[in-house]
This record gives structure tokens, C-alpha cells and sequence, in this order.
């Protein structure tokens, strides 16, 4: 999972077939390309280090392309991926602006390579001297027919040149391009909350849970495949799953009975059901069951999940690791943005000729509100603390009489709630304002990278983290670094991959060195090797224990660092490989090895979150390890705005309430200045959307404010946030006494002295 994407600049990818395509060019003259269909030869059109040519279109051949015209440029005797085509369109485009990109492209002139990607770009020369690079979108093309390429950016840049290219194929493949297209992008009109008046929470989509009705207990039910299907009368648990029973509360007990599916040739066959007509848009389902295997017709770990099938694409409702012939827990969460023509749910995922056993399937609509509600309540206990001002008289002896008017003000709550924040965005003033107005926390995107702070081996650049930690701390902002290893091997720099065990070896200590030593109490965090749940880069190689020295180095070097495992999956409860349970044992290996982990990170990128599924994964770590959790990349990924909003505070909501949890971090926040899609906060015009709204909103419910009057023992009592303060007292002649105070964490009343 490409969870920190290397992915430069701002720009998102959409993939189109021809039988969907929408042409840019119906409006030309929006189009800020000249000669976007090269009717006119190549002018304005250059090669970038090949040579383009001109074709005439011909329906022979199927060289037509797809808008009908009569020519084509073709990109010719290319050495490098980035040989291509390219305009330039200074003057014609501006920063700020967001743009649709649109071209028509395919390949030819190759035996050997019959598809490749292709990409659109634009690099932009700063009028600073600071250059921006967008790459915007990627698609595989063929030589068989004409794709259409469709994509978005926004610039931060002051303009001093700019530039569209396509690039992509290896060398010798030829280019095909036409039908060239950047407008601006036209503004979505606002969407509207899904109504859900109509959702019954807590209600079992799956007809004849308890396995009761039909002559053999399955009415209702189908085998997936050649399986065979019967029910058990007993020897299931009788009580609801955990998570379950967070959602649901208390209920009827489970039947005991069970589905047995036997005869399975294949990991996909078991038990199903098709729902259709029973799932809403937007609303988030939670899956819960109990598993078992048949243990006797193995003694191998098996993979079980529950699926949801929807036109043909397989969605994951959850995963569990079942290891012996007791019954797991299993759950998940899913949600359907788009209507279905069929939709059905299924258990499976057990190897071949392995009897699988389902028993207490049930799917049903989450009651976010009413979890809600409960989670106000932990969090006025979990971040509050109990706080007596204490007004003493002035050294003239002038004091505050009882009765005096006390506002008690929070400025600022202390909670680390910080987002990932790149070079790039500090050219942009209004993403700048968003950042420092509410968040109090920062994490790099890219910029502390091995791969960005030496590309080259021996070329080293920290510039760019430089900037950004001088832009930290003259706003006090704190910042984790992120991250000083990265065990997944495709987020490893080829000069990295090239070298011999003891090259490694020591090029990994001096990656220690000098980022740890220039930058030695300057983060608060360090992310040591991410994703070590998911990679093995440098365990293979330099074998397990490089870990363990990678931990013990960066505590030598930086001791003042909290030192973080970090990974991804491990609060979603569907990727077994990052089991809560699998997370513990990493770090209780580290730990026996001698590495000094401080901290345990949940990256966060979730969709269709359930919040005791959340809880229930951050249970585990806490109680199993007592180390502190961060969510450290945040971002809840939805087509509506509304349900994005809901999502961002379920996870918040979640995390805050939880005394394990010691801070959250989001993985962007502007649309086509963050990783994923769909997951922004603000509009790419500056407009805060619904999910925007919602992040302020729940900081001013995490704020506290009193009024009241100083009493008869001159003092004044309250409950608040932990954070920053301002005190004014107003007297009955009229004095004003203004002072300011933190609350700090504390399980005792803090005592605060207030001289008068």
C-alpha cells in the first residue's frame, strides 16, 4: 500500500475507457491548448528529447482516434520514459485555479511491449526560483486502440514558465497523442446529506440469520461454487462478538447454530446471501460473525473474511487469522456509494478442502449518533481535569471579594492534532492560513524521505525539510519525522536496491547519522522503519535484527525522540497481516531484542470506519503494550462531503475518547494537494467543505468556557480541556484582573494561584 505516496506535487488520476469517455474539447474555446487537435501541423507543439511527427487519422489499421479528427502527433525515436510531447502554456494558466486535463494516447512501434503506461504532467519554473512538478495523471494504453487520459492539478507556484507534457512509455515505444485538452475545472455543484430517515440501526440485512426457517434451517442462503451447505443444530457461541455487542448493546442470544460448508474446492466458495435490494446509499454496515475451520482437515493457519460482492468487485467486510478449532470473531465494515445491479455477501477465504463454519452473520446499519453521545461522555472524563483558581490578595493587599464576576476562556486545547503538510504548500498563502489557523501539529510528506533527501547516493538535499521545520517552528508548530526507513521494497531508491549486504549495511548507518545528527532534538517523533507489517526490504537482506539496531541507533543518536512503529490496516480489522495481535508481537520482539520503541502508530486510512471496530484494535495495543497510540494518517475517503464529515469524526471522536490515544494526525486536507482522493477538507478553490467544517466544529466542543463567581473561600472552580487559558474578573467597583494559565494533564485538582 502505497500509505506515504511518493506521488510529487498535486494531481489525481482517472482512469476512462473509451466506452465512458467525456471529451474536453466540446467547448474550444476554453481549451487553453493551441491546437489541441493539430490541424494546424505541430505548431506550438515540441519534442522533449525524441522527434514528433504528424499523421494523417485513417480508419485502416484502426489509427482512427477517438474524436473523429484528422490528425495525430506522434513521439518518435524515444530513448527515455520522459521523451514526449509537449506546449508550453505560460500566460494561459494560473496558480490557484484548478484545471481537467484530457488526451487521447496509445502506443505502437514495439514487439515486446503491447500496453504501457502512459502520463500527463505539467512542471511549472517559479518565478522564486522554486519549480513545481505535477504529474496528473497515469493510464495504461495499448497498441490496439485509443484511450482517453483524464486528470486534475492545481498550481502553488508564482508562474514564470509553464509547461504540459505526455511522457511515460519505455524507450522505443512510440507515442500516439491527440485531442490535447486543460480548461478550468468546472465547480461540482454542492451535494446534499444522504437521508437516512429511513434506515432502521441495528437491524440483520441477512434473512434467517438464526438458520431456523426452510426445512433444512437455509432458506435464504446459497453456496457459493460446487460447496455443499448444511446447518449444525449446535456448538456455536450463543453471545454476540465483542465489537457486536459495542454496537448493538444487549440482545437476544445468538441461536447456536451454525452453517457448515464442506466440499470447497476453492478459497472463494462458502455460505452467501444477496442483498440487493436491502443496502442504501452511504450508509455504513458493520459485518460481524463467528468462524471456525474445520481443523481436522488441516494444520495450517487459515485466511477467513467476509466479502461483499457488488456488480462483479469484491469488497472486504473483515479478515480474521484462525489458527485452531476454536471460533474467532470476525468483523468489518463496508458501504455502496452507487447503486447496485446485484450485490451479495459471502464467507470464505479458507484453503481448498477445508471445512469452513459460520455462525451469528449479521450486517446492519451503525447508529453513529447514539456512539456519539456515549463518546462526549469518555472524553469529559479522559481529557478534562478538575481545576481550582485560587485568588489571593496582591502584594498592596488589594483583593477580589466574593461575588466578583470570573469567564473562564480556553484558548487552545493542548491535544496534538496535527496533517501532513508539504514544500510545495508553503507557496500557496491560503493553504498556509488553513494550516496554522487549526492544526498545532505537522508531519512531512515526503521531505525527510530517504528517497527525497538522497536520491542519488551521495547527493544529499534537506532544503526542503529545512523550510518546512523553520516554517514549523516560527508558527510553534511540533513535528514528527517521518520516516527515516521504509521497509516496503517499492518505496526503496534504486541506487538503495543495487547495493551488496555490506554496502547496505552501511549505507543504512549512515542514513542514521546524518539525518539523526542534523536534525538531533529537532522532532518529536520518529517513524523508524515503516511498514514493517507489509515489507521486508531490509530484513531480507541485512537480516531481523536490523531492525532492532535501527531503533537502538536512532535512541543513540536523538535520545529526547519518541521512537514509532508505524503501519497500516491494524485499525480496520481487515488485513490479517496487520492484525492488532500481529502488531504486538513486532513490538514485543523488538523489545526483547532491546529496541526502545515509545510508540505505536495507526496510519488511518480508512473507509466506511465503525467506531468499536476502532476501539476494540486500540484495546488491544494499549493493554498489551501500554505504549502510546497515534493515529498518525488520517484521511476518510467518500464521495459526499456529508459522509466524509461523519466518517473524520468517527475516527476523532474515537481517538480523543480514548486515554490510550495521545494525539491524531491527518494525511492532508486540500483537494489535489493530498494523496487520496475524495478525503480533502477543503475545496481546491479555498472553500472549506462539510468535512472542513465538521474538523472546527468538534475543536470548539473541545474547548472549555465558564462563567461563574469567585466564592466565599475567594475561589472558583470548574472542569475543563486541557490546554491554554485566559481569566478575566470582573469586580462589583468595576476592577478587571486578566491573567492566563494552562491546565495540564493530572488525575488531581490542579490548584492555580491568581494574584489580585
Amino acid at each position: 500500500m502505497a500509505a506515504d505516496s511518493s506521488h510529487r506535487g498535486s494531481g489525481s488520476e482517472l482512469l476512462v475507457q473509451k466506452s465512458n469517455l467525456l471529451s474536453l474539447n466540446d467547448d474550444g474555446d476554453q481549451n487553453i491548448i493551441l491546437n489541441p487537435s493539430f490541424d494546424d501541423g505541430l505548431n506550438n507543439w515540441s519534442a522533449r528529447g525524441c522527434k514528433i511527427a504528424l499523421q494523417e487519422s485513417t480508419a485502416t489499421r484502426n489509427m482512427l482516434p477517438l474524436s473523429g479528427t484528422k490528425y495525430f502527433a506522434v513521439a518518435t525515436e524515444r530513448t527515455q520514459y520522459w521523451n514526449g510531447i509537449q506546449q508550453e502554456i505560460t500566460g494561459r494558466v494560473q496558480r490557484k485555479l484548478a484545471y481537467d486535463v484530457a488526451a487521447a494516447v496509445r502506443i505502437q512501434g514495439s514487439a515486446t511491449a503491447t500496453a504501457a503506461d502512459v502520463i500527463v504532467s505539467v512542471y511549472v519554473e517559479g518565478t522564486n526560483g522554486r519549480n513545481q512538478f505535477v504529474r496528473v495523471a497515469k493510464l495504461q494504453a495499448s497498441d490496439k486502440d485509443w484511450v482517453q487520459l483524464q486528470g486534475k492539478f492545481l498550481l502553488s507556484v508564482s508562474i514564470s514558465k509553464a509547461f504540459v507534457y505526455i511522457e511515460g512509455p519505455p524507450a522505443g515505444v512510440d507515442l500516439l497523442v491527440d485531442n490535447v485538452a486543460v480548461k478550468h475545472a468546472e465547480k461540482s455543484p454542492p451535494p446534499s446529506p444522504p437521508d437516512f430517515s429511513n434506515v432502521v440501526y441495528g437491524v440483520n440485512l441477512l434473512e434467517n440469520g438464526d438458520l431456523v426457517d426452510g426445512p433444512d434451517g437455509l432458506s435464504g442462503w446459497l453456496a457459493i461454487g460446487s460447496c455443499k451447505l448444511s446447518v449444525s443444530p449446535g456448538g456455536a457461541p450463543r453471545v454476540l462478538p465483542p465489537m457486536a455487542r459495542e454496537s448493538l448493546g444487549t440482545r437476544t442470544p445468538l441461536s447456536g447454530r451454525h452453517v457448515l460448508a464442506t466440499n470447497r474446492t476453492t478459497t472463494w466458495m462458502g455460505p452467501a446471501q444477496t442483498i440487493t435490494d436491502k443496502l442504501q446509499l452511504h450508509v455504513t454496515y458493520q459485518v460481524s460473525a463467528w468462524v471456525r475451520v474445520g481443523w481436522s482437515t488441516t494444520s495450517i493457519a487459515q485466511i477467513v473474511g467476509v466479502s461483499l460482492v457488488v456488480d462483479g468487485k469484491w469488497i472486504s467486510g473483515g479478515q480474521v487469522e484462525v489458527s485452531d478449532g476454536r471460533w474467532y470473531e470476525i468483523g468489518g465494515s463496508f458501504r455502496i456509494e452507487k447503486p447496485a445491479s446485484r450485490a451479495f455477501i459471502s464467507v470464505g477465504g479458507a484453503s481448498a478442502g477445508v471445512d469452513l463454519m459460520v455462525a451469528g452473520l449479521q450486517i446492519f446499519p451503525v447508529d453513529r449518533k447514539a456512539r456519539f453521545k456515549h463518546l462526549k461522555n469518555l472524553t469529559n472524563k479522559v481529557r478534562k481535569r478538575e481545576v481550582v483558581l485560587k485568588i489571593a490578595p496582591s502584594e498592596s493587599g488589594d483583593s477580589i471579594p466574593p461575588g466578583s464576576i470570573v469567564h473562564v476562556k480556553q484558548s487552545k486545547n493542548s491535544f496534538p492534532l496535527g496533517t501532513c503538510i508539504e514544500r510545495m504548500n508553503l507557496e500557496n498563502e491560503d493553504v498556509v492560513a488553513f494550516f496554522v489557523e487549526n492544526f498545532n501539529w505537522a508531519v512531512f510528506g515526503n521531505e525527510l524521505k530517504w528517497y527525497w533527501t538522497e536520491p542519488q547516493q551521495g547527493v544529499i538535499n534537506y532544503a526542503d525539510a529545512d523550510d518546512l521545520l523553520a516554517f514549523c517552528k516560527q508558527n510553534g508548530i511540533e513535528v514528527r519525522g517521518h520516516c527515516i526507513f521504509w521497509e516496503v521494497e517499492n518505496a526503496v531508491q534504486s541506487w538503495v536496491k543495487s547495493l551488496g549486504k555490506d554496502d547496505l549495511n552501511a549505507a543504512v548507518q549512515n542514513r542514521l547519522n546524518s539525518l539523526l545528527t542534523r536534525y538531533k532534538e529537532q522532532f518529536r517523533h520518529y517513524d523508524v522503519d515503516n511498514e514493517m507489517l507489509h515489507g521486508s526490504f531490509y530484513q531480507d537482506r541485512l537480516g531481523k535484527e536490523v531492525h532492532v539496531s535501527m531503533f537502538k541507533t536512532a535512541s543513540e543518536l536523538d535520545p529526547a525522540a519518541t521512537l514509532f512503529v508505524n503501519d497500516y490496516n491494524v485499525e480496520g480489522a481487515a488485513d490479517t497481516r496487520a492484525s492488532p495481535e500481529a502488531y504486538i508481537r513486532q513490538v514485543l520482539d523488538l523489545q526483547a531484542g532491546g529496541a526502545p520503541v515509545g510508540g505505536v502508530g495507526l496510519q488511518g486510512h480508512v473507509r466506511a470506519p465503525v467506531g468499536p471496530i476502532i476501539a476494540a484494535a486500540v484495546d488491544r495495543l494499549g493493554a498489551a503494550l501500554g505504549l502510546p497510540v497515534w493515529f498518525t494518517e488520517l484521511d476518510v475517503p467518500a464521495e459526499n462531503e456529508y459522509v466524509r464529515a461523519e466518517d473524520l469524526e468517527v475516527v476523532l471522536r474515537e481517538a480523543v475518547a480514548h486515554p490510550a490515544v495521545e494525539g491524531v494526525m491527518l494525511w492532508g486536507f486540500w483537494e489535489l494537494l493530498m494523496w487520496r482522493e475524495k478525503a480533502h477538507l477543503v475545496n481546491a478553490d479555498g472553500e472549506v467543505n462539510e468535512a472542513g467544517r465538521r474538523l472546527q466544529t468538534l475543536k470548539e466542543e473541545w474547548l472549555s468556557h465558564a462563567r461563574g463567581t469567585v466564592d466565599e473561600q475567594g475561589e472558583f472552580r470548574f472542569r475543563g480541556f486541557h490546554g491554554d487559558y485566559t481569566l478575566e474578573i470582573l469586580t462589583p467597583a468595576a476592577k478587571r484582573l486578566s491573567q492566563a494559565f494552562t491546565v495540564e494533564k493530572g488525575d488531581t485538582t490542579l490548584a492555580i494561584n491568581i494574584t489580585s
